[in-house]
């Protein structure tokens, strides 16, 4: 897919047309609800999320997409010459914050856009990730496929040193499904759930996970451009909502050794003309080709969308035996030892949960590669192995060779090697994208083996 896609062919991607919601009605809103502050958020192309806030009297500009920024201060954008950037507001977005302090609702509520990044001459910035999701979602509309993804988020909430500084003290010993006194987090988790519901957001659940000072929060499915929004959306909520309770919310991968890391596990399904693409009743576990072949593809890429699914150095710390993360490629209809697992549901429940990313990925561009790798998956009739029933971590290297099962790759270094070898990696993501992202990783995998860590001076500084 051409990365030169053109606004009027992504708007038809949008969840909510751009068409049912206007720009006036926006504006009633606002006025009727005392909101001050609009806050225009777009995201880099590490996925953190970015605004500009305009006070009162810059609703109307904000809303016309008449808000200029400087794209060279963001990372992964533009360089300095070529710097002006327009933020598009997709006004199906709207949403008023809740007010997360008696402070912040003396001072007038605070409302959110997301929006898309543009080029002065009104064409989409092809480096943002927005951006290259829709492209993608565009792909798959051409095909008559809509991806509907629900994701797991998990998180720790850990205690703040005297400096207010985070710490990787845990606020409790607790472990899955614990409730109260155990799960000192059960109050929090409840007041993010409450702040998400303000919000427009449909929980499915919310529960501590397995290690201490763990959490995970579900919500349920949407077509792809609004899970990705909704993710960026959750990992702020969740963060100040901690932050009013003293507290720090971190959704990095695996912040504490020797217990599971936080995953963002993804259930994905393809629909078309209204059903799930995925079920077929008289199909080896009930699954269509299509969704063999969705499997398929997703097996055949995880190596290559690894960098993009499990984008730190911390990441592949998660990526080891023993903690129910994923270490092989290989798929299954029972075992949480595979990468790809197919859940128990079938007909429009029917859906392939891919346990690689984690949290600290950009949603957007996740995302992207996994609909990517499906959908190659699905025009090269890509075959999968066998499913695997058993216990992979405790199969051995012969019987892992028999069924034809892969390993991620070890450290980032690997994943952005394979990323950059990848063909379809590389069209997913469009030129721009991938090279500033590889630009930007590579660099964050020379400082760190540049560090001297504290586990070589223990190992090593008496010794040699």
């Amino acid at each position: 897919m051409n990365a030169k896609l053109t606004s009027k062919q992504t708007a038809k991607t949008k969840s909510t047309p751009a068409a049912a919601v206007s720009a006036q009605s926006v504006l009633e809103q606002l006025q009727s609800n005392n909101v001050n502050f609009l806050r225009l958020q777009f995201t880099d192309i590490l996925g953190r999320a970015k605004n500009i806030e305009v006070p009162r009297s810059q609703f109307e500009k904000a809303l016309s997409g008449g808000v200029m920024f400087d794209g060279s201060t963001v990372q992964g954008f533009t360089r300095i010459e070529e710097s002006d950037m327009l933020l598009q507001p997709d006004l199906a977005t709207f949403l008023i914050y809740p007010a997360f302090s008696r402070e912040e609702g003396e001072r007038g509520q605070v409302a959110r856009l997301i929006c898309d990044v543009l080029l002065p001459s009104g064409e989409p910035f092809p480096g943002d990730p927005r951006f290259v999701l829709k492209r993608q979602i565009a792909r798959a509309t051409e095909l008559g496929y809509t991806l509907f993804a629900g994701t797991e988020p998990e998180f720790f909430l850990f205690e703040r040193g005297a400096d207010g500084r985070g710490t990787t003290l845990t606020n409790d010993q607790a472990g899955y499904f614990d409730l109260a006194p155990i799960d000192k987090g059960e109050r929090i988790r409840r007041e993010i759930t409450n702040k998400l519901f303000e919000m427009g957001f449909e929980i499915e659940g919310a529960h501590h996970e397995a290690a201490p000072g763990q959490h995970e929060i579900d919500f349920r499915y949407q077509d792809a451009l609004a899970t990705a929004d909704a993710i960026s959306t959750f990992k702020f909520v969740v963060k100040r909502v901690a932050l009013e309770y003293g507290l720090l919310a971190s959704f990095l991968p695996k912040p504490v050794a020797a217990v599971n890391g936080s995953g963002l596990h993804t259930h994905l399904s393809l629909f078309k003309n209204g059903q799930n693409a995925f079920y077929d009743a008289a199909g080896e576990f009930e699954l269509s080709d299509t969704a063999l072949h969705f499997i398929g593809g997703l097996l055949e890429h995880a190596p290559q969308m690894c960098a993009v699914t499990n984008p730190l150095v911390n990441s592949y710390k998660r990526l080891v035996p023993g903690f129910e993360a994923p270490v092989n490629v290989a798929w299954s209809t029972s075992n949480r030892s595979a990468l790809v697992r197919v859940p128990a549901k079938r007909g429009n429940s029917t859906r392939a949960e891919f346990r690689l990313p984690d949290p600290s990925c950009n949603p957007y561009l996740a995302l992207s590669l996994m609909l990517a790798a499906g959908l190659d998956g699905i025009a090269q009739k890509t075959t999968p192995p066998p499913a695997i029933q058993r216990n992979i971590y405790q199969m051995t290297v012969r019987e892992k060779r028999h069924h034809r099962v892969r390993e991620l790759p070890r450290d980032l270094h690997d994943a952005l090697d394979d990323l950059e070898r990848s063909s379809v990696m590389a069209e997913a993501l469009g030129d721009h994208a991938l090279e500033h992202y590889l630009r930007a990783k590579r660099a964050e995998w020379r400082t760190y083996s540049a560090v001297v860590h504290p586990w070589e001076l223990a190992q090593y500084l008496d010794l040699v």
